[in-house]
């Protein structure tokens, strides 16, 4: 799968039923050496109308990942977010 074939899908978090974010606006972790995507970085934009947004981010493994989809990505994260 290319890069180019996961940009602009929603993530969704199948524990809690939460939209997380868009690949767009998410980071990757990359190994270098085989291209491998070892993590996704999901920004907390948390705030009101988008002010005070917290600038950390939610990082989580791409063994979390359990299905893309035309549309989505579904992760699996029982994390605090």
């Amino acid at each position: 799968m290319n890069l180019s074939e996961i940009a602009g899908k929603e993530i969704v978090n199948l524990v809690t039923g939460e939209r997380l974010g868009v690949i767009g606006e998410c980071d990757l972790i990359l190994d270098e050496t085989t291209g491998d995507i070892l993590a996704l970085l999901i920004p907390k934009e948390r705030g009101f109308f988008g002010l005070r947004k917290d600038k950390s981010v939610l990082e989580v493994p791409w063994r979390n990942v359990r299905k893309i989809g035309n549309d989505m990505i579904i992760i699996e994260y029982d994390g605090i977010y």
